[in-house]
Parts: structure tokens; sequence; C-alpha cells
């Protein structure tokens, strides 16, 4: 007896990333010994995505709020050169998009459309929608995952409550850790969630479907990959000057496997934040620069909209010159930044991007269409790559603080 609770144990307190490996192969062994069983089993993986979108924005909001208002002064947050980085990452995806597309050419069977589809008329509405998302009543921010009108509030709230009382910013404070703890709770079902998605993806689709668009999957994947692997690293290491792999392949193992399957930016900040924590980065940085890189962040879908467009351009034959092609990037990466925070959220700012063509929005839509089809792995590599990004760049802006403080 003694000796199954001690397995038990370990089990439990292994590896979160080992038990997750464990819970994908289960649902693929599932879904293949038996449909039926594996579509039942889904609603495992649709209520761990739920439960953790339910607590992300209230963990954002008051991690956020109670940082701040606890925040001692003249402290460093490092915020101005994640953005920047969050920003030079999502160009240089898009260009990367651009190198992939022009190296393979990939053309598209355009046969149907999209209805009830409203994608945005140009970047101005991008940019007008944010803004909107600012000033969002914040019972609505936090009821609908409004990640930038959270993010406005919290850091109101946590200006304002800055110069309260101690009793009131220990109350704040202890209201943050209590949530956290909350948060590694969900956490900790993970592996049975994953086991869940993967179970019912696999059995749903079975990939079948993929197997018409194999270039256009790999010249996406591969941009992504390149990426992660290659561009991410490089920009690492400019940053702080040391061998980036180990901290980029642990936000990818960490952090990009469980955005793989959850496939929203939004629902793995949870995950994000206590890989930060594990990571032992400065709380006051990352409870800000996680929730929003998880809406500004976007090299993944700078990658998807950029790929997708010039494959459409292909097809209806269109010659591209480079500038026009360095625009598109530029276009793609703005776009981006207003993409939302959930599965699917860059699709539709494809037709934005084919405008620049003269492509009409009706074939545009047929391209989407075909984004919805392979979002599967499209959707999946594009919030892994978007999520790990957050935390390997915040990482790297702390460390860099550091460095310039000991130096």
């Amino acid at each position: 007896m003694n000796q199954n609770k001690s397995l038990l144990a370990r089990v439990t307190s292994g590896s979160l990333v080992l038990q997750i490996l464990v819970g994908i192969t289960l649902g693929v062994i599932l879904a293949t010994v038996s449909t039926s069983a594996a579509i039942q089993v889904s609603f495992l993986g649709s209520l761990f995505v739920k439960a953790l979108k339910a607590v992300a924005p209230i963990l954002v909001f008051v991690l956020v709020a109670s940082s701040i208002a606890n925040q001692k002064k003249n402290a460093q947050t490092n915020m101005r050169p994640i953005i920047g980085l969050y920003l030079i990452g999502t160009l240089a995806a898009a260009l990367t998009a651009v190198a992939f597309s022009f190296a393979f050419p990939t053309t598209l069977l355009l046969a149907g459309g999209i209805e009830d589809s409203n994608p945005p008329q140009g970047i101005a509405e991008v940019l007008n929608t944010l803004l909107f998302k600012i000033v969002d009543n914040p019972i609505n921010a936090l009821l609908t995952g409004n990640y930038i009108g959270i993010l406005a509030w919290a850091v109101g709230l946590g200006v304002t409550l800055h110069h309260a009382s101690e009793a009131t910013k220990k109350v704040l404070s202890d209201l943050s850790d209590s949530v956290t703890k909350i948060v590694r709770f969900v956490i900790c079902f993970a592996p049975i969630g994953i086991f869940g998605l993967v179970a019912g993806t696999t059995a749903a689709t079975g990939f079948e479907a993929l197997a018409g668009y194999a270039q256009l999957l790999s010249v996406l994947v591969g941009a992504m990959l390149f990426i992660a692997l290659v561009v991410n690293p490089m920009i690492v290491y400019l940053k702080i000057r040391r061998n980036p792999y180990p901290l980029v392949l642990k936000c990818l193992r960490e952090s990009g496997l469980t955005a793989f399957f959850t496939r929203s930016s939004a629902a793995n900040i949870p995950v994000n934040m206590a890989l930060c924590e594990e990571l032992k980065l400065h709380k006051d940085t990352y409870s800000v620069s996680i929730p929003l890189g998880a809406t500004i962040n976007m090299g993944g879908a700078a990658i998807t909209i950029t790929v997708l467009t010039l494959a459409a351009v292909n097809t209806l034959g269109i010659q591209v010159d480079f500038l026009t092609a360095i625009l598109l990037s530029v276009v793609a990466a703005i776009s981006a930044c207003g993409a939302s925070g959930v599965a699917g959220g860059s699709l539709l700012l494809i037709p934005l991007a084919c405008s620049l063509f003269g492509i009409s929005n009706d074939v545009a839509m047929q391209v989407v269409a075909v984004g919805f089809i392979i979002g599967v792995i499209q959707d999946s590599a594009e919030t892994a790559l978007n999520s790990s990004t957050d935390v390997v760049f915040t990482a790297v802006a702390c460390e860099a603080a550091k460095n310039k403080e000991n130096s």
C-alpha cells in the first residue's frame, strides 16, 4: 500500500510536461481505438480550456492592480524594452513569412466562402477597435476577456491604490496570492484536459482533411519554427550575450506545449504566469507583460496573415515586387497586434491584407475558409509560438536589466 502511494506521489509530483506528453499519447491511442469514446471524453478538454479562460481575466486584473499598488518607488519594470521586443519579433515574423512564401510559392484551391464573418476593412478600423477596448466597461471587459480593457482598468486601479494605506495594499496582495493558488490548482489538471483535447480533435478530424494542404502547412509551420528556433534565439543572444537555447527550449516545452493544444493565448496566460514565477522573474514585470503579450505579441499571427495572403496572390497570378512585400509585412505586423487572443483570431485579418493587392472580399473570405480547414495545425502552432515568445522576451528583458545593474 505504501509502495502504491509512493508511486502515485511520484507521478502527481513529477514533471508537468512529462504528464502532458503522457496525456497526448493516451489521447491519440484512444482516438485510434475508439472514435466514439474519444469524442465522449473531449469534454475534459473543453472543461480545462473553459477553466483557464474563466480564471485568466481575474488573475490579470488582480495581479496587475496588486503589483502596481505595491510597487516600491524607483522600481524597474522593464516594460519599454519588452514592448520593443514584442514589436521587433512580430515584424521579423512577417518578414520571415514573406521570405518563405517567395522561396516556396503556394497556391490555393478556392471554392467556397464563409457566412456571418465580419472582417475589418482597414488598419484604421483595427486601431479604432483597440482604442474602444481600452475604455470598455470593466465588468464587460472581465466577462468578455477583453485584456486591453482589463489591463487599462487594472493599471488605473493600481496607480490610485499606490497611495492607499498599507492595510489596503496587503488585502490586495493577499487576494492576488489567493487567485494565483487557484490558477496553480487549475494548471494541475492540464494533462487530463489536454488528453481530452487531443482525443476529441484526433477523433473529429483524423487530419485527413489536411493532406491537400501539405505544402501550405509546411510553409506556415516552417516559418514559425524558423522564428522559434533561429530568430528568437538570435534576439535573445544579442540582448544577453549567452547561449539562448536553454531558455528558448524551456519556454517552448512548458508554455508552447500547452498553448499548442488550448489554441488560445488568453487561456495560456495562467500557464505563462506560473512559468515566469518558476524562472524567478520580477513579478511587477511579468504581471503586465504576459497579458499584454497575449494581445500584441503576435508573431505567429503575422506569419499566418502574410503566408495566406501571398498564397492568394500566387493563386490569382498577381506579381508582387519587393517594396510591396515589405509593405505587406508592416501591415501584417500591425494587424496581428489587433488579433484577438483566441483560437482563429488572426484569420479574419486576412481580407485586410488581401485588400493591398485589390483582392475582392469574396475571394479573401475563401482564403479565410482555407485557414479554418488547416486551423487544427496552423492555429495550434501559431498560438504556441505567440505564447512561448511572451515568456522568452519577458525573461530576456529582466535578465538584460539585471546584467546592466551588475555591470
